[in-house]
């Protein structure tokens, strides 16, 4: 819309250059009859409407002509000149110009002669045609700088953003030799011992369950350092994640490690992936975190809700002093509530005052 608005601006100050232009013919006796003049000004102005941006060259070869023989199209040539200046190579302009002054001057002389009439009127049309092509040329050059400017901001910061890249992959493989040597060899060390125990003939079936329980949850352990160490070195987008219909494996996973976990699931038909995601992640923490802070103690996962209402997470369990303190950082429940609060959830944890610790997480139903 904005661009047919300054198309029909400029035919009209065209138009009123032509009034101009054939009111003086008309005092002076020497223009066409007005019907004529009314055709062609308005052929003109449908010209520069039409044609200016696309056709520039093609449309000031007609309005040369018509401009000269007419007083009324002669409004419109000055424009398509400035815009072939403004839209076409330098030559190009200079050539359409030097034509039409070679065709005023020509075409003056032969109609008044020598007088000073033929002077001041070539005169104001060659100077009023090169300064507005110079003027355009100008544009078209200062346009073609800042262009410039910008296509090498936008190659800087293209150059910037594969620097970074690197610096992120370099990271990223310095992480993964990291996690190699330090995790890799103690988790085959605890698997290996875990076999030897479970295969002794003296070990009650018990210790030969828990043996077994250990060496399977190591060698799935060192299934999912390898896994990061991969998604580290060479991240990509198919990667698969777990889902919602995960959690029952891995609170299955709990139970065969001796944990007490009970699992209720209600309403997870047609839960977004990402949501799914987060839920397993969320469930997966609070479940370490009660192998870590209370061993031994039941423990009860609550999953329920749907699309108007959202997820609802719950799990809870008894707090106990039972058994030997486990290692942690104390950052696990930090990044779930990071984790919550990036998709706009909510996360509640804490003990109560019936002697259990209580996670609760809400997260929105959204794609």
């Amino acid at each position: 819309m904005r661009r047919w608005m300054v198309e029909l601006s400029l035919a009209l100050a065209a138009t009123a250059l032509g009034v101009v232009f054939l009111r003086t013919s008309i005092s002076e006796g020497d223009s066409a009859p007005v019907a004529f003049e009314v055709a062609t000004g308005v052929l003109a102005a449908a010209g520069l409407i039409l044609f200016r941006r696309s056709r520039p060259v093609a449309l000031t070869l007609v309005l040369i002509p018509l401009g000269i023989l007419f007083a009324l199209p002669m409004g419109a040539t000055p424009v398509a000149l400035f815009a072939v200046g403004l839209h076409r190579r330098p030559w190009v302009a200079a050539s359409l110009v030097a034509l039409h002054s070679v065709l005023v001057a020509a075409i003056y002389y032969i109609a008044l002669g020598a007088t000073r009439l033929y002077v001041e009127s070539v005169v104001f049309l060659v100077l009023l045609h090169v300064s507005l092509v110079a003027i355009a040329m100008l544009i078209r050059s200062h346009r073609l700088l800042v262009a410039s400017w910008a296509e090498r901001a936008r190659q800087a910061e293209e150059g910037q953003r594969l620097r970074v890249e690197q610096a992120r992959l370099a990271e990223r493989e310095r992480l993964a030799r990291e996690m190699h040597d330090v995790l890799a060899h103690r988790l085959s060390l605890l698997a290996v011992h875990a076999g030897a125990l479970e295969v002794r003939r003296d070990a009650s079936d018990g210790e030969q369950h828990a043996a077994g329980v250990i060496r399977a949850t190591a060698h799935d352990a060192l299934e999912d350092l390898r896994s990061v160490i991969h998604m580290l070195r060479a991240p990509a987008e198919d990667q698969p994640q777990p889902t919602l219909g995960d959690v029952p494996a891995l609170v299955e996973q709990s139970r065969s490690a001796g944990a007490d976990v009970g699992l209720t699931l209600d309403g997870g038909d047609g839960v977004p992936e990402t949501v799914g995601r987060h839920v397993y992640r969320i469930v997966q923490e609070a479940l370490t975190n009660a192998r870590k802070h209370a061993p031994g103690a039941p423990v009860s996962v609550a999953i329920s809700g749907g699309a108007e209402h959202g997820l609802d997470v719950t799990v809870h369990n008894t707090i106990t002093a039972q058994g030997p303190a486990m290692p942690g950082a104390g950052t696990g429940l930090a990044g779930l509530r990071e984790r919550v609060a990036l998709v706009g959830g909510r996360l509640e944890h804490g003990p109560t005052a019936a002697g259990e610790f209580h996670l609760r997480a809400w997260l929105p139903w959204t794609q």
